[in-house]
């Protein structure tokens, strides 16, 4: 489809539930006349994670919509979206005993003209692919990256520590959250790579880009990324959504 930055757009998205876990907490869901694409990777006993990541994509897709008539940039209606999935999330936990506690990260990207602006919380990832590069855009929430961002683990030491899943920063957790934004101009020939740490646990941006700028058919670049990991033993749920822009 033709998005409204005039740029020809291509979508595709995968989820796996990996090689140990029996349920898969990961969501992922896109919304194309509004221009907004969302993962989340679900935490919590029982069918928590699955219910919270669920509630987070459906809740910022209908809440970044409802606003489109709104005179605020797409940095506040993503932000003004996140806050409101936080709320769902966070009433629902409440309300529910068998779901006290759960969460989700969140990464999403919306498209305004020539731009794009991605928001998260937690360590599910942003990655900007352009001439034969790839950046990880978000900072991840977690213990251990913000460890070595602050000097005292190195980044080996972080990929062997077992502390992989312990985030700062989650939807649904408490009253409130802070989301990160990053924005960037678009040219044709980008990509996006929004994943979770089902993946990013075993591909660095390298492998990443090596995969994906190889492979011309968008879902079939998602299973490659998916069959990396899962090569790898795939301890989690693994879940792509790749965006392509071209004239």
């Amino acid at each position: 489809m033709e998005s409204q930055t005039g740029l020809k757009l291509e979508v595709a998205g995968l989820t796996d539930v990996g090689c140990k876990r029996t349920n898969n907490e990961d969501s992922y869901g896109y919304d194309l006349a509004a221009q907004l694409f969302v993962v989340c990777d679900g935490m919590g006993g029982m069918a928590a994670g699955e219910v919270a990541s669920s509630t987070a994509v459906n809740t910022l897709l209908r809440a970044f919509s409802q606003n489109t008539a709104s005179s605020a940039g797409i940095e506040e209606r993503l932000y003004n979206a996140i806050i409101q999935a936080n709320h769902e999330v966070c009433a629902l936990s409440q309300t529910n005993e068998e779901m006290r506690g759960m969460g989700t990260t969140l990464v999403a990207a919306c498209i305004d003209t020539r731009k794009i602006v991605i928001g998260n919380v937690g360590d599910s990832r942003a990655y900007f692919l352009r001439e034969g590069g790839c950046v990880q855009i978000t900072l991840d929430h977690s213990y251990l990256a913000e460890q070595v961002r602050n000097g005292t683990m190195t980044a080996d030491d972080a990929g062997a520590s077992p502390l992989q899943s312990l985030i700062t920063r989650a939807i649904g957790t408490s009253q409130s959250v802070e989301p990160d934004l990053f924005s960037a101009s678009l040219e044709p020939g980008d990509m996006v790579l929004l994943t979770t740490d089902g993946l990013t646990r075993y591909a660095d941006a390298g492998s990443i880009a090596q995969i994906v700028l190889n492979q011309p058919d968008l879902q079939q670049a998602c299973q490659m990324l998916i069959n990396t990991a899962k090569e790898q033993g795939a301890v989690d749920n693994v879940t792509c959504l790749l965006l392509r822009f071209s004239e």
